[in-house]
């Protein structure tokens, strides 16, 4: 008799897809909470992405050892990029989201959700997701400004944060959001070690 579990176990159930729902809104909630320190500032606004990434390690991950499947990483991408996209943030955030987490779960597929260097390989390119909106202050900083004040934007805060925007930022902030996920994924695989042996997870 042929055994077609594995094939089942190949797609995503819906305890996986509840499951990738409850992390994507925990994963919301931090995110939340990583930047209310820090957006409500023009100046401080910059400081966002590490912040964030410094956060959302471990849940990233704890979501991947969870459900080792293609689906959850993309899932999330798409309901965080509809998030920030209800609340007001530029539309090029929801792109990025979208396809950083396209990558991201490539890079893990690599080594079928196991490989925990891998996953956090994929972690620290889906944390630069905030770029896909920051990056528009020195690309097409006309059409930043109105599509966010036409959202509600203060224009004051908008011109503080121009003000304040430098050339050497963007690199900045890459280098800052990178090392800030890795420091996050890191402590994260510490943490939840044992979760991650249950999982069959692998450095």
């Amino acid at each position: 008799m042929i055994n077609t579990t594995p094939n089942i176990k190949k797609g995503l159930t819906v305890k996986d897809l509840v499951t990738a729902g409850i992390f994507s809104a925990l994963f919301f909630v931090v995110t939340v909470i990583g930047g209310i320190f820090f957006a409500p500032n023009p100046v401080l606004t910059f400081l966002l992405p590490p912040a964030v990434a410094l956060l959302t390690g471990p849940i990233y991950l704890l979501l991947l050892a969870k459900v080792p499947k293609h689906g959850p990483i993309i899932i999330l991408g798409i309901l965080m990029g509809l998030l920030m996209f209800v609340t007001g943030m530029y539309w090029m955030w929801t792109v990025a989201y979208v396809i950083l987490a396209i990558i991201a779960e490539l890079i893990s597929g690599l080594g079928k959700f196991k490989n925990i260097k891998l996953n956090i390989l994929g972690f620290m390119i889906f944390s630069l997701n905030p770029l896909g909106s920051y990056m528009m202050l020195w690309i097409n900083q006309k059409k930043y400004i109105e599509y966010l004040v036409g959202k509600g934007t203060e224009q004051n805060y908008m011109n503080t944060m121009i003000a304040t925007a430098k050339d050497w930022m963007i690199p900045a902030i890459i280098i800052g959001t990178l090392l800030c996920a890795l420091i996050s994924a890191l402590l994260g695989k510490r943490l939840l070690r044992k979760q991650f042996e249950k999982a069959g997870i692998v450095a």
